[in-house]
């Protein structure tokens, strides 16, 4: 008998599934009341934070993404959470120092995360290390993903090189990251045994089922020795998505593979979450662009989540008969940008600029600051070079960088601490000017009770009679107004 080798899953419900679906329009209020059921799976991990989370959170659901973690920790009491970091860009789409993403690690730990994983979006290694460095000295797990992507430079060799490089970091664990189905099972193969004879470390294979091979590669993966999949539930699967949770349990269910997993449980997660997506369906915010397969993705090489925005840019524009125009931009735009892999922010960009090249009907007429900072080196550096004509036409004489853009970067924090400070105390001068302004008002009213009761002969008795009586009805003007005029504040 075979030695048994439990697969492990993570689920990306929370996360990656509805963000390729849905644009990331899945609310805190949503999640919820289903996290003690999917605390009791038995999940390796459930990822649940960062990638795009943050950034939608914040501009359409009007939450607090640091609200929504808390609260889901609380609520995962057996649980791994993982999330998605983008290396020196944090959760945004420019650079940060080092300094900001030391103390956001620190943060993303302490309120809950337990395993980051950690990418950049052209696989320069430089951009991770500060990351690495900070989730390990945080006792976190430091997980580096490396962007799958095709092309004559990423070779076999390549992988195994980037591999080694990334364990000796300090990494705990390697994923390979296929955001747009481009791995094909024979190439899993190779792959994830090359992966394995190059370092110690547990390997993670996450992959999309755009190109509609997603679940034959994980099949293939894991024969080869890949340790963790990343799935989703049913009902937000598939698509561009990743290969439904329940199929692959199924799949790998009396092998030396078994996952363990409950498929009555599991199902019990699937009908909690599938009046959302018929609810999505029915308003339009799950696309069914986004829903089918597509084995042209391998030329295209557009990940899900890219897709879902460029639907939604060519949308906002009344462009949509441009979609496929846009889709056979983009390997060009990427070549001229150096052949990077497409995932964000790097998606984004290439993304964004082949819709203003279709959509001006001149290429590089309009150029976004974004693929200006790519092309001037901001970003890192590409496994190819640029296009020097497109370079040039885009940034002019502009000097490009080589060194890693963060050496650049004064320390953000200190500068925010002052800013703080200087608020805190402008906030503390205006309360005391408002108690002074509040004394004088008072004393002033004093002043004009006591003439009153004086020109009255009021004893004390009915001096305090009175001020009761213009308390519970109000009325006249100057001091008699007092409680009217704390009312309408």
């Amino acid at each position: 008998m075979a030695e048994k080798k439990p697969l492990k899953i993570t689920e990306t419900v929370l996360r990656d599934a509805h963000q390729s679906l849905i644009a990331t329009r899945m609310t805190t209020e949503q999640m919820l009341p289903i996290v003690d059921k999917m605390d009791k799976i038995g999940y390796h991990a459930v990822e649940c934070w960062g990638g795009a989370t943050f950034d939608a959170s914040l501009r359409f659901l009007k939450e607090d993404p640091w609200e929504r973690l808390r609260k889901l920790r609380d609520g995962f009491k057996n649980t791994k959470l993982q999330m998605l970091f983008r290396g020196q860009n944090i959760l945004g789409y420019n650079h940060y120092a080092d300094d900001v993403v030391e103390y956001f690690v620190q943060k993303s730990i302490a309120n809950g995360i337990d395993i980051i994983r950690i990418f950049d979006c052209l696989n320069d290694l430089r951009n991770l290390e500060t990351a690495v460095k900070a989730a390990n000295k945080e006792n976190g797990h430091a997980q580096i993903a490396l962007s799958y992507t095709l092309g004559d430079a990423y070779t076999l060799d390549y992988w195994k090189d980037m591999a080694k490089r990334i364990e000796d970091m300090g990494a705990k664990s390697l994923c390979i990251k296929d955001m747009a189905g481009l791995l094909v099972p024979t190439k899993a193969t190779e792959l994830v045994q090359a992966l394995k004879e190059s370092v110690e470390i547990p390997i993670d294979l996450h992959t999309h089922y755009t190109s509609g091979v997603a679940s034959m590669t994980y099949m293939k993966a894991v024969e080869a020795g890949c340790d963790i999949i990343d799935t989703a539930i049913s009902p937000f699967s598939m698509g561009t998505s990743q290969p439904a949770t329940e199929v692959m349990v199924e799949a790998f269910k009396g092998t030396e593979y078994d996952t363990g997993l409950d498929q009555a449980k599991l199902a019990e997660i699937a009908d909690y979450f599938r009046p959302m997506r018929e609810d999505a369906l029915k308003s339009g915010l799950m696309n069914t662009k986004v829903l089918g397969v597509n084995i042209q993705t391998l030329r295209y090489q557009v990940p899900g989540g890219m897709l879902s925005n460029l639907v939604s840019q060519l949308k906002e524009m009344g462009q949509e008969d441009k979609y496929e125009q846009v889709l056979e931009e983009v390997p060009r735009v990427r070549k001229d940008f150096g052949e990077p892999p497409l995932v964000t922010p790097s998606s984004q960009i290439v993304g964004t600029q082949a819709v203003l090249n279709v959509v001006s009907g001149e290429r590089y007429k309009m150029v976004t600051k974004e693929s200006k900072k790519l092309l001037s080196g901001q970003f890192g550096q590409t496994v190819k070079p640029f296009n020097p004509e497109v370079q040039k036409k885009c940034i002019g004489d502009t000097e490009p960088i080589t060194c890693r853009y963060a050496d650049l970067l004064e320390p953000e924090l200190p500068k925010l601490e002052k800013e703080i400070d200087k608020t805190k105390n402008k906030i503390a001068e205006m309360q005391a000017r408002l108690r002074d302004l509040e004394k004088q008002k008072t004393e002033l009213e004093n002043t004009d009770y006591v003439a009153i009761a004086r020109s009255f002969h009021l004893t004390p008795q009915q001096l305090a009679e009175f001020l009761k009586s213009q308390q519970a009805a109000p009325s006249g003007d100057g001091p008699l107004k007092k409680q009217e005029d704390m009312n309408e504040d």
